[in-house]
């Protein structure tokens, strides 16, 4: 199912986590897929003590025209947490019609042996409800993983995708 904005509406993605567990990396694949299918991309990442395995979250917004790149309360159509205490303290960021993938969460910490790919299984299942090319996702996280693990990333995020 994909999602029914039209071009001239911005959809809004929430990502968040703790450091360590892929957040920027998944937010900067999905704003170079974005940008790959033509849109105008803001992203904007907080971390704190990251490298502690503090709080990380990265808002990513595209469409035609972007503005600001942070997401209001109850403006984001997606959260997608990598760590669930961190989607408990940002919920209130999700829309009343969001979507939010802890279940997906839960799916990914099950079918991924290795932890580090977590983060690509759960943009395979972001990436149902977004309107971007194959092509450009692919494309992104060859670039977004810069040569590490890139078949096993692209492996993982199409059997998430199926």
């Amino acid at each position: 199912m994909k999602n029914n904005k039209v071009n001239n509406e911005v959809i809004n993605i929430l990502f968040c986590g703790t450091g360590g567990q892929g957040v920027l990396t998944a937010a900067e694949i999905v704003s170079l897929a974005a940008m790959y299918d033509g849109f105008h991309t803001k992203k904007s990442e907080v971390h704190g003590m990251a490298q502690r395995g503090g709080s990380v979250e990265s808002h990513v917004r595209f469409g035609s025209l972007v503005a600001s790149p942070l997401i209001e309360a109850g403006a984001a159509d997606f959260i997608v947490p990598f760590y669930k205490p961190e989607r408990d303290r940002l919920i209130e960021y999700l829309s009343k019609d969001g979507k939010d993938f802890t279940a997906d969460l839960e799916e990914a910490q099950l079918n991924c042996k290795d932890k580090r790919f977590v983060n690509t299984y759960m943009l395979g299942r972001l990436s149902k409800y977004l309107n971007l090319s194959k092509e450009s996702w692919l494309k992104a996280l060859e670039a977004g993983f810069k040569g590490k693990l890139v078949e096993e990333n692209r492996k993982v995020f199409l059997d998430a995708v199926k």
